[in-house]
C-alpha cells in the first residue's frame, strides 16, 4: 500500500470524525441519548449508529462504484429530506415519552418524598428498551447513510483508484465516524444518567432535546426544499 494511500486513509479517518458531528447526526442521536439512564449505553448508542451509517455507506458506494454510477441530484436530497422527517419524528416521540411518567410525593418518617413512577405497560417495555434503543441507533445511522451516500460516492472515486481502495477508505471513513461519534454521545449523556434521580431536571433537559430535533427537522427540510430548490425539481 503506497504511503500516499495511507495518507488518504487517515485523512479520511479525520473526515469520519468531523462528519459524526455534524448538527443533525448528533441531534438525532441525542434523542436516544436522553432517555438512558447509564452512561454506557449512552456511548453504545453512537457506536450503534455509526455501525448503521457505514454499513449504509459501504452497500451503496460499492455499488455504485462498481456500477460506474451516481445518485441523481433530485434523489439525493430526496435522500437528505428524510433526514429532516427522521428528525421531527425523533423529536415529537421524545417529548410524548414523558407522558409515561408521573410524579408522586410519599411520606417516610416525617419527611416528604418525591418519586418517579412508571404506568405498567411503559415498566414492562423496559425489559426491552436497551435492545430497541440500540435498534433505534442503527435505523438512525442507516438513514443518515442514505443521506450522505451521494456526496460519499463523489468522495471515493477522487481518493481511490479501485473499488478495494474505496471499501478501505469507506471503512477506516466509518471508524473515524463511529469514535466521534462515542465521543459525543458519551459528554451528550452526560447530564440526563446525573438527573435521571431528579425528574423534574431529567424531564425538562428531555424535553430541550425533543424541541431541538422537532425545529431543527422542519428548518432541514424547509432549507432542502425551498431554499435549495427540492420542491420544485419534484414538481418538474
Amino acid at each position: 500500500m503506497e504511503i500516499s494511500f495511507l495518507s488518504i486513509l487517515a485523512l479520511g479517518f479525520v473526515l469520519g470524525i468531523k462528519h459524526a458531528i455534524e448538527p443533525d447526526h448528533v441531534i438525532a442521536v441525542s434523542t436516544i441519548a436522553s432517555q438512558s439512564k447509564k452512561l454506557w449505553r449512552s456511548s453504545l448508542s453512537g457506536v450503534f449508529w455509526g455501525i448503521g451509517h457505514t454499513a449504509t455507506l459501504l452497500i451503496v458506494c460499492l455499488i455504485l462504484i462498481f456500477m460506474k454510477g451516481e445518485i441523481p441530484e433530485k434523489w439525493a436530497m430526496s435522500l437528505e429530506f428524510l433526514v429532516g422527517i427522521m428528525l421531527v419524528y425523533l423529536g415529537i416521540t421524545t417529548i410524548l415519552s414523558l407522558k409515561n411518567i408521573h410524579l408522586h410525593q410519599h411520606k417516610h418518617d416525617g419527611e416528604e418524598h418525591k418519586q418517579a413512577h412508571e404506568y405498567e405497560g411503559q415498566h414492562k417495555h423496559n425489559h426491552q428498551l436497551k435492545n430497541v434503543s440500540y435498534f433505534k441507533s442503527m435505523l438512525i445511522g442507516l438513514v443518515h447513510g442514505l443521506a450522505g451516500s451521494g456526496a460519499m460516492v463523489l468522495l471515493t472515486m477522487s481518493t481511490a483508484n479501485s473499488a478495494w481502495e474505496g471499501a478501505i477508505y469507506i471503512l477506516i471513513f466509518g471508524v473515524g465516524t463511529v469514535i466521534g461519534m462515542l465521543f459525543f454521545t458519551t459528554i451528550i449523556g452526560i447530564p440526563f444518567v446525573f438527573s435521571a434521580k431528579k425528574l423534574s431536571l431529567n424531564k425538562i433537559l428531555t424535553q430541550i432535546i425533543g424541541v431541538i430535533s422537532t425545529v431543527f427537522g422542519f428548518y432541514y427540510m424547509y432549507n432542502l426544499g425551498v431554499t435549495e430548490g427540492l420542491f420544485k425539481l419534484w414538481i418538474q
